[in-house]
């Protein structure tokens, strides 16, 4: 019954895509034949654009309200059936862990601010440079059992790359620049000890004079992770029977 209230859904907005397509050709095709374009068919061509884009809209808008009212219809299901709603759980779950869903919760932030300009020596350093760091930063809040990252509000998941751009950095495909603003949703106090340690992070930044703040934190909000991962090459393996 979901599959086929989706396919209603996606159905109808594509039959009205395919309308506003078609009033789109329509006009393009009026104007190559005409060859000319004098004022009066200017200001015609003018106020059908207008009727398009604002077809267009309420499109965008039907097809939002129709994936609302998909995902009010998973989550009423749910509540009906045991069954369904472990199914659910269980999305809710891979969504979580594939980075594609807004979290929050208790954790830690930890802010890296470049080194005051009164100490650095010739064109200076910032932590854009030692992009290492960043990354074995990441890797022990993961061995902290961290359950979210995120690097200045971008998720970081399996998929995520971080790369130098100049002076700044891509996350995600996004640049960003200092300071850097790393949170992590967990247990604060063992994710601050893991960063805290001896001789760890921290100490680390501290000691090439970056300015470190650390703090551990109730509500921390993570956003979700915004690039769509299409799989090409790869596809489940079937299960054969015994």
């Amino acid at each position: 019954m979901r599959k086929i209230n989706s396919k209603i859904a996606i159905t109808t907005i594509s039959l009205f895509l395919g309308i506003i397509l078609s009033i789109q050709l329509k006009t393009v095709s009026k104007t190559i034949g005409d060859g000319v374009l004098p004022t009066q068919r200017a200001q015609q061509l003018a106020i059908e654009l207008k009727k398009v884009q604002e077809e267009r809209d309420v499109a965008a808008k039907a097809l939002d309200e129709a994936e609302d009212k998909i995902s009010q219809y998973e989550k009423g299901e749910a509540d009906n059936n045991v069954y369904v709603e472990n199914l659910y759980k269980d999305l809710e779950k891979y969504r979580m862990l594939a980075g594609y869903t807004d979290l929050e919760g208790p954790g830690v932030v930890l802010e890296i601010q470049d080194p005051p300009a009164d100490i650095q020596f010739g064109d200076g350093y910032s932590i854009i440079d030692d992009l290492d760091l960043i990354l074995q930063t990441i890797s022990v809040l993961n061995a902290a059992e961290a359950e979210a990252i995120s690097i200045n509000d971008q998720r970081y998941t399996t998929f995520t790359e971080i790369e130098r751009a100049g002076d700044l950095i891509e996350v995600n495909g996004v640049t960003i620049s200092t300071p850097i603003v790393i949170k992590a949703i967990g247990d604060p106090q063992k994710l601050e000890s893991a960063l805290a340690l001896k001789r760890g992070i921290v100490w680390t930044l501290e000691y090439y004079d970056y300015i470190v703040h650390l703090s551990k934190e109730k509500k921390v909000e993570i956003p979700k992770y915004r690039k769509l991962m299409e799989f090409v090459y790869s596809k489940p393996v079937e299960e054969v029977g015994n």
